[in-house]
């Protein structure tokens, strides 16, 4: 009976080892590059190494290129996460990178380290291979949907969104004179600096990354990206002087960055949705700002602060989202337009205590548009403004004159939805893109179609034998 008894207490001894073993050596899943090591790199790494801007002659768009390494060589060792340059540059006290930003967390650490470690495989779906740059510019087999057009300060410039770039045209139609090739795959706002030497994009890749880029128009150089969140961005603006550089973001901000360096000089986090569009008060003191949250709200640039609804705040003034605004040229004035398809012109400033129910602000609101507002533009003195519609079946534009509310000319030919236009400078045209790809030209003043153009030329599928 004894003997019985010191063997069973054996054997419990022996499977307690094997469950305090368990304990201590706990299975580590295995880690995805696509998923996980991916994502990191793109968020914080590839703003300053992609094909438009290699730091050290590196890229990191790719599983391949992040391999490659750059003038420092392999990136990674596999399986020797502590021989691994990338471990060494993101590890220590004072990381070497990312440059001028925040180190990576220590989890974010240990997944690339533990990647390494389980051979660093790719895993990136053949489908989601994308190695796009000017050496390989994006071939299309169909129009790309058109989210943002503008024009140059000199009217000699139409800037097109595209995939992974923008296409910029001779502003008469004339031909594509260049391709500013990035690496977001959506670009959702486009303008050009005052003195017209700059052009910035917002755009993003969904649930990845937001980013703004800025060109040398001059040079078709990318000056210098900038990786904000982990969203698309939308609703650039630049001051007066070219300075600063405002954008709405998917996590509901405002913020506004200095163009010179990139950093944040504002930020705001009153709206309760998406952010869709930003512009400065005449006097660049102040940012407006347009959600989907059906609000237009005001901030003080210097200290950030939420000012005021411009818009009312009473439930049911305003019948949905707003999408588009710009501040009039000469005055303390801003057109907006979004969900009920009503242009509105607004003063900036209460000059009387808010009451419940009023909507003080509003100075005229001008005959609606059939879907929901997408975009619109003043002209150069604010005496005229574009704007353009959709809905599920159609699209429309209208050019207006700002103290008139019925429109001065229909821009017919847009049989789809419209998300973009573009006033201009010179007063003579109006620019229209949307859903069907198509560049329609139109003069500013009769709403006759001068030109129709793809942006991009289109190179048809062949289907596999």
């Amino acid at each position: 009976m004894k003997r019985i008894a010191l063997y069973l207490l054996a054997l419990a001894s022996c499977f307690a080892g094997i469950a305090a073993a368990d304990e201590a050596a706990p299975v580590v899943k295995p880690v995805s590059f696509y998923r996980q090591v991916r994502p990191i790199l793109q968020r914080h790494c590839s703003g300053c190494h992609q094909p438009a801007k290699q730091g050290g002659n590196l890229q990191l768009v790719t599983y391949d290129l992040f391999k490659k390494g750059g003038e420092n060589g392999a990136s990674f060792s596999a399986g020797k996460p502590d021989e691994s340059l990338i471990v060494k540059q993101i590890s220590g006290t004072k990381p070497e990178m990312p440059l001028n930003s925040d180190p990576l967390s220590s989890k974010q650490i240990d997944t690339i380290r533990t990647w390494i470690e389980q051979g660093g495989t790719d895993d990136t779906p053949a489908a989601a291979k994308d190695d796009i740059s000017a050496e390989k510019p994006p071939v299309y087999t169909s129009a790309p949907v058109i989210t943002a057009l503008a024009y140059s300060p000199d009217s000699s410039l139409l800037a097109v969104s595209g995939y992974h770039e923008v296409l910029l045209h001779q502003a008469d139609g004339g031909a594509l004179v260049a391709r500013l090739i990035g690496r977001s795959p959506k670009i959702t706002s486009i303008k050009f600096s005052p003195d017209g030497t700059k052009l910035a994009a917002a755009g993003g890749a969904p649930s990845l990354f937001g980013e703004i880029q800025i060109w040398d128009v001059a040079k078709r150089e990318l000056i210098r990206s900038d990786t904000i969140g982990f969203d698309t961005l939308y609703g650039i603006s630049f001051s007066d002087d070219g300075s600063l550089l405002a954008y709405g973001t998917f996590d509901n901000r405002v913020r506004a960055i200095q163009v010179a360096d990139g950093k944040q000089v504002m930020s705001m986090e009153a709206h309760t949705d998406l952010v869709f569009g930003t512009t400065f008060s005449l006097k660049n003191d102040h940012v407006i700002s347009v959600s989907r949250d059906m609000s237009m709200k005001l901030t003080e640039l210097k200290t950030s602060q939420f000012i005021d609804n411009i818009t009312s705040i009473t439930p049911g003034a305003l019948k949905g989202g707003l999408m588009a605004v710009q501040r009039h040229p000469k005055e303390e004035q801003v057109l907006i337009g979004g969900a009920d398809g009503e242009p509105k012109l607004y003063k900036i400033f209460r000059t009387q205590a808010r009451q419940i129910g009023d909507d003080f602000n509003r100075l005229r609101g001008y005959t609606k548009l059939p879907g929901r507002i997408c975009s619109l533009q003043f002209n150069a003195d604010g005496s005229k403004f574009v704007v353009g519609s959709s809905n599920a079946t159609s699209g429309a534009a209208r050019v207006y004159k700002t103290d008139t509310e019925q429109p001065l000319a229909e821009l017919k030919g847009n049989t789809s939805g419209v998300f973009a236009v573009a006033f201009r400078p010179d007063g003579l045209q109006v620019a229209t893109g949307g859903l069907d790809g198509l560049i329609r030209l139109f003069n500013a003043e009769t709403g006759a179609l001068v030109k129709e153009f793809p942006p991009v030329t289109i190179t048809p599928s062949v289907a596999a034998q």
